[in-house]
């Protein structure tokens, strides 16, 4: 019926105003008729209705409710502020008052939210892939647990990972006081077994060491990535960049970073130099060597190398107390020790290296602990093995075999967020409850402990380890709440405990239990580290996490996955890093795959050849080439962790061409500016010679109205001297803006959807800068739209109004920042899962329109609604972005550009600001900051 009365509407002419009446009535007659026709012609809903009767604690329909609480990634925290609409978890900010975030959060943690609404986590009890219960899991390890009562445990081993949870430390614990022959062993494929090695070696004892960049004037990185992995990266990053500017008269930090692979770290570097890891090793050695912290090597440096020693000799030395060495990537336990007596020696010991207890519940070597439980199997003497959020058959060393020793486990029980490839080959498979869905606590780096409490029930009846090994200790059905309150009794006691405990769960972190300082024994002289083996055909291998996906727990994350790589840019993908010259010595290009063959298997996989690796060594991501992740990651690049010896280590892997090509999905492809001022950098000297070096030329007169902004006038600025290009923003902006992703097909046809991305280029030794829409005063793509669908608003933002967009991308062809995104195809899934997990003040665009930043529109608008309930203005500071929330370099500042005293008005007012094709004279909103490099004269 109403496409009858459409099709009258369309016959009715309108020259006349009797019929302009006409088709009134025609339209009035068509919506009663869609009404009727939805009310009183459609039976029941498909599905029941259930009424909203367990709204969360304080909610107001309409007004999200924060919720702290902390993320837990390789066993250690960070707090976190989870925004929850309506009872459903959209949004993840970091925790201000956390020592581990600072407001700021990584990637990874913003991508959690994806991956608690993943439908394709584990729903079910499995039992040799048959559906059962937990029910039926409880009477199958009845008569064995009857049987650890009386032989304590024996042939009963728990698996877990890195494990820094007070309470699920005193569970194990507590667990092997009841079995006391019962062991526990752990599995972390990044665990770092060097650090822990290394300082053993060092001081006799395992130690933790928090790193303060903020109070060092020089840093020498030695293949360490300090700013760009690790748990404790958010707060590095943080504290780097606190004080780094060029500006400051006081300014003085420089710092040097010598690795094999290009890292954040290294593009951050004052000065890079790219060795491979033996190299390096023989430079820790000859430095430590002067320090008089270990003997003399045998071998001597040549002449760039030298140089280099020459040039951080000096540096150390003219700033003892004050400066902070840090090892890390591949060097051994014997370079790292070094490392380590290098700041006892300099006097960096308590105050730009802390040392502190372990964090850890049981410091060990992961390596080690994984090659016994794979020796107690293969002896029979393993009857029961529970393994806790650990995936070892696909990333344990390949060396070890693990698959193959897990099927001759009578009764293997998985606990996991996904039936995962261990799941596939245990005898019980257990889904385990989200981050967002459970009690916990845990500990950062600096030991300082958070609750973890749930935003969510559980959406898939998941169980935690702590409910798990409640069973196994016979505390069956005690909440997991009661036991973290039970853990928390125990260390605070019971005095005041209801207010402590409110307030841990109010402010996300406890107070005063942070690790306090600890003192170290006299240091004797250090073993040099070990001549590298002599290997004809082969090339020394490091191995490294994946851009985004870590250790392959996040692959099935399409955030992450088309994330691009901010040292390749590769999507969707990864590929053996490889140096120019060692490249054209076998012959090979970008995309060329290649077989590496180590002690037990060959893999094969694509080369990178990147001009900033080191030569004769390669570079190895792992994460990828999973099996059993989900329909995103499965199949995504391929798996190095078959190439892994069992230590853990670098590897020795020859490596021969197969003569087959791999086309990669890389958004930049050009990495060089070609003389253009696009990310625009200086040194310290030249900033002082001319403060306004990279400041734009005066430029006059322009053919578009000018328009009073009477109320507000947003603008941006981005510091390059901050940003380290980690990508957090892009995927801050796709959590808080419904940006789908597009898949690696569609990545290849240049049409990834991120509204901030992140352009690299290498000039310079390599520079990195957000491009977000410019939102320009005199803006292009306005005068081209032929529906009016981009225009500006009153209070200066470029607007996309999506329901007038036709698609003519005639906006698109005139922006000269390349910041419009089209919709070339409904990306945007209609699942139930992904609407719940969709923030609900931004439209979800459909097939067919263009798309872009809008400075995070929705925030500005709910600021201004909460100050005006106030009857005051907004104040500067009171409307954040998603980009500038989550940097943890605090690169992006956001403000009023009317108001004199913004922020962002400091920040433009430095003359480092510039505009980016400033020439083309479109007023950009969004300005720059120019980077600057302290450089040392001596490597100049």
């Amino acid at each position: 019926m109403p496409s009858l009365i459409m099709a009258a509407y369309r016959r009715i002419p309108i020259h006349a105003e009797a019929d302009f009446e006409g088709r009134r009535r025609v339209l009035k007659l068509m919506a009663a008729s869609a009404a009727l026709a939805g009310a009183g012609c459609s039976g029941p809903p498909a599905e029941p209705i259930l009424p909203y009767v367990r709204a969360p604690e304080q909610s107001v329909p309409g007004q999200p409710v924060y919720y702290a609480t902390s993320v837990v990634r390789n066993g250690y925290g960070a707090g976190v502020l989870v925004k929850n609409e309506m009872g459903r978890p959209i949004k993840v900010e970091g925790n201000p008052h956390h020592p581990a975030s600072f407001g700021a959060t990584d990637a990874q943690t913003q991508a959690m939210i994806l991956q608690l609404w993943d439908p394709e986590r584990s729903q079910l009890v499995m039992r040799a892939g048959e559906v059962s219960d937990w029910t039926m899991l409880e009477q199958a390890l009845a008569p064995r647990r009857a049987a650890w009562q009386e032989n304590g445990g024996a042939g009963l081993r728990i698996l877990t990972g890195t494990v820094t949870s007070p309470t699920l430390a005193a569970q194990l614990e507590q667990l092997l006081v009841r079995y006391p022959a019962a062991r526990w062993h752990q599995h972390d494929p990044l665990h770092d077994d060097a650090g822990l090695a290394a300082a053993r070696l060092a001081f006799g004892r395992p130690v933790d060491f928090v790193l303060k960049p903020a109070q060092a004037e020089v840093i020498v990185s030695f293949d360490a990535d300090f700013l760009g992995h690790g748990s404790a990266s958010v707060a590095c990053v943080r504290e780097f960049v606190r004080g780094r500017s060029a500006i400051d008269p006081k300014f003085a930090r420089r710092l040097y970073a010598v690795e094999a692979c290009p890292s954040l770290t290294g593009i951050a570097a004052d000065h890079r130099l790219a060795l491979a890891p033996c190299r390096i090793e023989a430079m820790v050695a000859r430095i430590g060597a002067h320090f008089e912290v270990c003997g003399a090597p045998a071998s001597t440096a040549d002449g760039a190398v030298s140089r280099w020693e020459h040039a951080l000799i000096g540096a150390l030395e003219r700033h003892r107390g004050t400066s902070l060495v840090v090892g890390g990537g591949a060097l051994g336990p014997e370079a790292r020790a070094i490392i380590l007596a290098l700041n006892a020696k300099l006097g960096n010991m308590g105050r730009t290296l802390q040392p502190i207890a372990p964090v850890e519940a049981r410091p060990e070597s992961h390596a080690a602990s994984m090659a016994s439980l794979v020796a107690d199997i293969q002896t029979g003497a393993v009857e029961t093995l529970l393994m806790a959020e650990v995936n070892p058959v696909y990333d344990a060393p390949g060396a070890l075999k693990f698959a193959q020793a897990l099927r001759r486990v009578p009764c293997s029980v998985h606990l996991g967020l996904y039936r995962d490839e261990t799941a596939r080959v245990s005898t019980w498979h257990i889904p385990a409850a989200h981050n967002f869905e459970h009690w916990s606590d845990v500990r950062v780096p600096d030991g300082t402990a958070g609750i973890v409490q749930p935003v969510i029930d559980p959406l898939y009846g998941g169980r935690s380890v702590h409910s798990v090994l409640a069973w196994f200790n016979g505390e069956a059905g005690l909440p997991g709440q009661a036991l973290v309150q039970r853990t928390w009794r125990r260390l605070r006691g019971d005095g005041g405990f209801d207010a402590f405990w409110a307030g841990a769960l109010q402010q996300g972190v406890i107070d005063g239990s942070a690790a306090s300082a600890m003192s170290l024994p006299a240091l004797s002289v250090l073993p040099l580290p070990p001549d590298p083996p002599l290997a004809r055909h082969a090339l020394p291998a490091v191995f490294c996490s994946g851009a985004a996906i870590g250790a392959g727990e996040l692959a099935n994350n399409g955030w992450l996955q088309e994330l691009p790589s901010p040292i390749t840019g590769i999507t969707w993908d990864n590929a053996v890093l490889i140096g120019p010259a060692t490249a054209r010595g076998l012959g090979l290009a970008s995309g060329d795959i290649v077989r590496l063959g180590g002690d037990e298997r060959a893999v094969e996989g694509p080369v990178w050849v990147h001009h900033g690796h080191a030569e004769g060594c390669l570079t190895v991501p792992l994460g990828y080439g999973r099996r059993a992740a989900g329909a995103v990651g499965n199949g995504v690049g391929f798996d190095a962790y078959p190439l892994r010896p069992r230590s853990g280590g670098p590897a020795w892997l020859t490596v021969t061409p197969t003569g087959r090509h791999h086309n990669f999905a890389v958004p930049q492809k050009v990495t060089e500016m070609e003389g253009r001022e696009l990310a625009r950098s200086g040194t310290v000297a030249e900033f002082r010679r001319n403060p306004h070096f990279a400041a734009d030329k005066e430029k006059s007169g322009t053919l578009y109205p000018q328009f009073a902004y009477e109320s507000y006038k947003w603008g941006m600025a981005i510091d390059l001297n901050a940003c380290i290009g980690c990508g957090a923003c892009s995927v801050a902006c796709q959590a808080e803006n419904n940006i789908p992703v597009v898949g690696k097909e569609e990545v290849r046809r240049g049409r990834i959807m991120h509204w901030i991305r992140v352009d690299r280029y290498t000039d310079g030794g390599g520079i990195f800068q957000p491009v977000p829409c410019m939102h320009c005063e005199d803006a292009p793509c306005e005068a081209v739209c032929p529906v009016g669908a981009t225009q500006h608003d009153s209070e200066g933002i470029n607007v996309q109004v999506y329901n007038r967009c036709v698609g003519t991308r005639f906006c698109s062809n005139n922006c000269p920042y390349k910041v419009r995104r089209f919709n070339f195809l409904q990306y945007a899934s209609n699942g139930a899962a992904d609407a719940a997990r969709q923030n609900p003040e931004v439209t979800v665009r459909r097939r067919g329109v263009m798309e872009k930043c809008n400075y995070c529109l929705q925030r500005i608008t709910s600021a201004r609604l909460d100050a005006e309930q106030l009857g005051r203005p907004l104040r500067d500071g009171e409307v954040v972005t998603a980009c500038q929330a989550v940097c943890p370099a605090n690169a992006i500042v956001f403000g009023d550009l009317n108001d004199p005293a913004s922020a962002v008005n400091r920040a433009k007012a430095s003359p480092l600001n510039y505009a980016l094709l400033g020439e083309l004279n479109t007023r950009p909103r969004t300005s720059y900051a120019a980077r600057v490099r302290n450089v040392d004269g001596g490597l100049a």
